[in-house]
């Protein structure tokens, strides 16, 4: 269903693919950005961008799962990170990469970013996923 391309004239990405194709006629879901907040709202972690990554993957995986996906079908995501420094971006992508979210591996990009929506927000991810018809591949 997902056939993910890491494209061999090119430097090989880490723990990424370069590129997912998903065949048409596939339902895909366009996820708003997961947060970093629990359910009262209240940002989880303040001042620590692994917490708060954390809380995200895991507010990410209940989107997926209201859709009837999960993290394995996700093909692409973007990932925000408050932050100019390499390590900070390297330690939440430490956090992706142990959640199994990158394990297709999926097509990223890790971005270093000024502010996001919310004070105190220092980590965000959007996310296109396959949603498996029912039965198939869950």
């Amino acid at each position: 269903m997902i056939q993910r391309v890491t494209v061999p004239d090119l430097f090989p990405p880490p723990t990424y693919a370069h590129a997912s194709v998903v065949e048409a006629g596939t339902k895909l879901a366009f996820l708003a950005g997961a947060v970093p907040l629990d359910e009262k709202g209240e940002i989880v972690g303040p001042g620590d961008p692994v917490l708060q990554a954390e809380q995200v993957i895991a507010n990410l995986r209940r989107q997926l799962r209201a859709i009837g996906s999960d993290l394995e079908h996700v093909v692409a995501t973007d990932v925000y990170v408050v932050s100019s420094e390499p390590s900070m971006l390297s330690a939440v992508w430490e956090v992706v990469e142990a959640s199994g979210l990158s394990m297709g591996p999926h097509s990223s990009t890790l971005l270093g970013v000024a502010c996001l929506g919310y004070t105190g927000q220092l980590v965000e991810i959007t996310a296109t996923a396959v949603v498996p018809e029912a039965g198939a591949g869950r």
